[in-house]
């Protein structure tokens, strides 16, 4: 049975260069932002940044699998706070987690964290989805 206040379990993605290539080319954004270090900091980043939609999208794929698939998401959003930072030849973490706020009938409401090296990278983050599988 789940409760308001009930923790859903911790995931953690990683991500490195590798998969913000495989972004860009599946995506279209080649934005040398999320692939050029030199780039990225002559416009004022501290390094090469993840795509925000890939941020959202592992995000997105938490609660899906949590609420046992996507036709279960009635609403998910979240408001881009900070980059995710990834420095070449590293693999950074994407640690998502979440707490049930309201329960109505089978409409279950989550409060999402994200952070990435424990800085918040997404603010106002939130779901609804419904609980027939849970």
């Amino acid at each position: 049975m789940i409760n308001v206040g009930d923790a859903v379990p911790t995931k953690v993605f990683y991500l490195d260069r590798d998969l913000l290539k495989a972004y860009a080319d599946a995506s279209g954004d080649q934005n040398p932002i999320h692939q050029s270090e030199e780039f990225a900091i002559s416009v004022g980043l501290p390094n090469v940044i993840a795509h925000g939609m890939l941020t959202m999208a592992l995000v997105g794929k938490f609660v899906t699998d949590w609420a046992g698939g996507s036709a279960n998401v009635k609403e998910f959003s979240a408001r881009f706070i900070k980059p995710v930072i990834v420095p070449a030849r590293e693999k950074v973490d994407l640690t998502v987690t979440a707490t049930v706020v309201e329960i109505e009938g089978e409409l279950i409401r989550l409060d999402l964290t994200a952070t990435s090296a424990g800085v918040k990278v997404l603010g106002m983050a939130k779901a609804c989805v419904h609980a027939a599988n849970l």
